[in-house]
């Protein structure tokens, strides 16, 4: 199972459908794509009509993904964008500020990392070394 963490903490996923792996996609984009941290940026836009794309992070040190993210909201995506996988709470502030809309994590992950240390940092507007230069 897994938990899904948004700005207001943790809840069940409520997406039901499949997704297809990037290296699947044919002519026909799918309604959900999941993308390796090593994907090609390239074929990675050739996916923008997805409804929910989601990014893999295999270990919290592989920061590929916010990359990914960042490329793919400047490029005008404007679907459900996950990251999943090893993100942990540190680190959710970068991925809402790389355009990720949600986070997917373990049950393992959530029961060591409780809702109230990721809530700590859902207020990620406020924190980035800007705002704090700014205030």
């Amino acid at each position: 199972m897994s938990v899904i963490v948004t700005d207001t903490g943790f809840a069940a996923d409520d997406f039901d459908g499949p997704f297809t792996a990037l290296a699947d996609v044919t002519d026909a984009v799918p309604g959900a794509v999941d993308v390796p941290s090593d994907a090609d940026p390239q074929a990675v836009q050739a996916v923008m009509q997805a409804g929910l794309i989601r990014i893999a992070f295999p270990s919290f040190s592989d920061g590929r993904g916010f990359t990914l993210a960042a490329m793919l909201r400047r490029a005008g995506y404007k679907g459900r964008l996950r990251a999943h996988g090893h993100v942990i709470a540190d680190q959710y502030a970068m991925a809402r500020r790389s355009g990720f809309d949600e986070v997917e994590i373990s049950d393992d992950l959530a029961a060591r990392q409780p809702q109230d240390q990721w809530l700590a940092r859902a207020d990620w507007r406020a924190h980035d070394y800007q705002a704090r230069m700014r205030g």
